[in-house]
């Protein structure tokens, strides 16, 4: 999935869409995508100006965009006007990301419990085989 077909999913636009390229994809299942971690990404200048590591809430983030991937099928039932990111638990950061990066981000739906429009999802992002980023995701389907 290229960057055309992942904008047509998600609501997200620049600079606070953190998901270039999806590399396995299994809807309603599971996804693996990828983040290329560059010195041009925004953040940079101001985290930190003389050690440049990606920020861990955006690694959240764009694992919970990852996980809006997954959800945000018809067939799953998700819709992108009343997707909501819920909640996390059990997060660690195990290594700084940096400039350079591929960030690989595997989102794997654990349990849906449609009736009250929950998604509970497991986390883990990688850089170079190494776990950086690992936690549980909640989202929700509601209104605004």
């Amino acid at each position: 999935m290229d960057i055309n077909q992942i904008r047509d999913i998600l609501p997200h636009r620049f600079p606070f869409l953190l998901v270039d390229r999806v590399v396995e994809y299994n809807p309603g299942v599971s996804a693996v995508a990828i983040k290329n971690v560059t010195i041009n990404d925004n953040f940079f200048p101001g985290h930190f100006p003389e050690r440049p590591i990606m920020p861990g809430v955006l690694m959240i983030e764009a694992m919970a965009q990852v996980g809006g991937l997954v959800m945000l099928q018809p067939e799953v039932g998700g819709s992108r006007d009343n997707f909501f990111f819920a909640g996390i638990d059990k997060v660690r950061f195990r290594k700084p990301v940096i400039a350079g990066d591929t960030l690989v981000m595997r989102m794997t739906l654990v349990k849906l419990q449609k009736r009250f429009g929950i998604a509970k999802m497991e986390g883990k992002a990688y850089v170079g085989g190494d776990v950086v980023c690992e936690g549980e995701f909640l989202m929700a389907t509601g209104s605004d």
